[in-house]
């Protein structure tokens, strides 16, 4: 496997701050000397903790988001060849024969990826239904508002969406499509729903569009494939971090840690974000971080 270079597409917005970056530091026990990977690499902030707690440390860095990918080689160019990146999703990622010490994965989507508008993840601004973390795969959320059968759209936005009223929103999705752009779409939304339901904690439109991202990136069947493999890819004493942002991806976790004959679970609970880190960085409320250890 050979590491690449996108340096030419990066893009100063891509900034992502670390979530339970304390934790993760503490959990993954560093060892001088160690050999890292950063399956989701992101715009690059986990990774500069790791190169930076331990100076003789190496580190692999894993992104299927060439935007990511390029915004972490900026932000860590200083390591030098004290690191090397693919482009690639962690559940296709081919170590070959490296074994690591430790490995982090940090699920969901970036924080760049909602505030970038262009990439389609948040209905916070008007554009394209896109979701794609990798823009090479041709499956768009577009494709899937737009051609999916309603009994289809409804079983995805109650299963990864946990949505109860997905009936009644497939239906209008159905009747009122083709929708082009992410306000539009949340807007159908809001509109179908109670006002109780509209004004509540969250956008009423939010479950849809976690229902639509997961769908899009097949997040849960990489997780799964994932956490099957990434035992092999330890070394003996070597540490897994997961962090999660919504149940589906933490009931997983947690079970396939649990079933994993070669891990040893060091979390009984999650590790969640301590009061400052939710005053400085409010995306870190639904954080949940796991540890297992290879045995």
């Amino acid at each position: 496997m050979n590491s690449e270079d996108f340096t030419d597409s990066a893009t100063p917005d891509f900034v992502h701050v670390p979530v339970l970056a304390d934790a993760v530091i503490a959990g993954l026990a560093l060892r001088a000397g160690g050999h890292y990977l950063d399956a989701t690499v992101g715009g690059g902030g986990h990774s500069q903790l790791i190169l930076a707690a331990i100076p003789d440390c190496t580190l692999v860095a894993l992104d299927q988001d060439p935007q990511a990918i390029a915004a972490a080689q900026q932000t860590l160019a200083a390591y030098g060849d004290r690191l090397q990146f693919y482009s690639t999703n962690f559940a296709t990622f081919d170590p070959g024969t490296q074994r690591f010490d430790g490995i982090l994965a940090d699920l969901g989507v970036s924080s760049a990826q909602f505030d970038i508008p262009d990439r389609g993840f948040s209905f916070r601004h008007a554009a394209p239904l896109d979701m794609r973390m990798n823009p090479q795969q041709d499956l768009t959320a577009a494709t899937i508002v737009n051609t999916w059968g309603e009994t289809d759209l409804a079983n995805l936005i109650y299963t990864y969406g946990e949505e109860r009223l997905s009936r009644r929103i497939a239906h209008r999705i159905v009747e009122q499509r083709p929708f082009q752009s992410t306000t539009d779409l949340a807007a159908a939304i809001a509109a179908t729903v109670p006002k109780a339901y509209r004004y509540g904690r969250i956008h009423p439109a939010t479950r849809t569009f976690q229902a639509l991202r997961i769908a899009v990136n097949r997040e849960l069947e990489v997780l799964e494939t994932f956490l099957a493999q990434v035992p092999d890819w330890l070394k003996p004493g070597g540490r897994l971090a997961v962090i999660s942002f919504h149940s589906l991806e933490d009931r997983i976790v947690k079970h396939r840690l649990k079933e994993a004959e070669a891990l040893q679970v060091i979390t009984k609970k999650p590790i969640v974000a301590d009061e400052a880190e939710l005053a400085a960085n409010p995306r870190s409320r639904s954080a949940k971080l796991r540890i297992a250890e290879r045995l």
